[in-house]
């Protein structure tokens, strides 16, 4: 990925051609300054709405994600939803892994416009596609940009915005004798018990998020007498 110094956008394109047609797939990685000290926010869980342009069908789809990875699975789950797809044109905003597509649509016409309806409704871990049926009149360049705009504008509509929480790891090891009391802390706490290890000691890996990590360190070890090791992983 390209570096933005001074704040400003980079970009970086993917160039696919496909061996029957010379269609071109633009794909963009850009890279966008984080301003960490502010709460960013995600949509409380996905939305979708359909739109009919001059016999073209556009199915719009916004889907908060944890990152790029997870956004790609849900563009491959997309695509096997709709194997007779035209176009899956999508944006993506997820801090410094964020991007675009035109899937073929001309340049500007498709990933650009949806990337734009996101900045506007300020979310953050969010991918919005589109996904569309050619009806067999062509819209032009214009007619395309309204008409991938008005897609995903009206499933955001719909979007119910909430703050978007970094969460992250921590380690504990900890004695077998302390295993309860610290499973109990885990319970009364925003954590989550995603994996465990038995051996000489007990591990436990626990995702809570990132800002209560150090706190979460201190009670732990009070809570066993200076015996728990903990770690951070980044």
């Amino acid at each position: 990925m390209l570096a933005a110094p001074g704040g400003r956008i980079a970009t970086k394109a993917r160039q696919n051609r496909g061996s029957a047609a010379a269609t071109q797939r633009l794909e963009f990685d850009i890279c966008l300054p984080r301003l960490s000290a502010l709460p960013t926010y995600t949509l409380a869980s996905s939305v979708s709405a359909e739109i009919d342009v001059r016999k073209s069908r556009f199915i719009a789809l916004a889907i908060p994600v944890a990152d790029r990875e997870a956004a790609m699975h849900e563009l491959e789950r997309l695509r096997a939803a709709h194997p007779g797809a035209t176009h899956v044109c999508w944006a993506l905003l997820a801090g410094g892994q964020s991007g675009m597509s035109d899937d073929g649509e001309p340049s500007g016409t498709a990933g650009r416009p949806i990337l734009e309806v996101l900045r506007h409704h300020e979310v953050d871990g969010v991918l919005a596609a589109v996904v569309r049926y050619y009806g067999g009149i062509k819209l032009g360049a214009g007619g395309l940009v309204r008409a991938y705009t008005d897609a995903i504008a009206r499933a955001m509509q719909q979007a119910e915005r909430v703050e978007r929480i970094e969460r992250g790891v921590i380690d504990i090891a900890i004695d077998y004798a302390d295993e309860a009391r610290v499973r109990r802390w885990i319970e009364q706490h925003d954590a989550e018990l995603v994996h465990t290890e038995y051996e000489m000691t007990v591990r436990l890996v626990v995702r809570m998020p990132v800002a209560a990590r150090e706190p979460a360190a201190a009670e732990l070890r009070d809570l066993t007498n200076g015996r728990a090791e903990i770690g951070m992983p980044t």
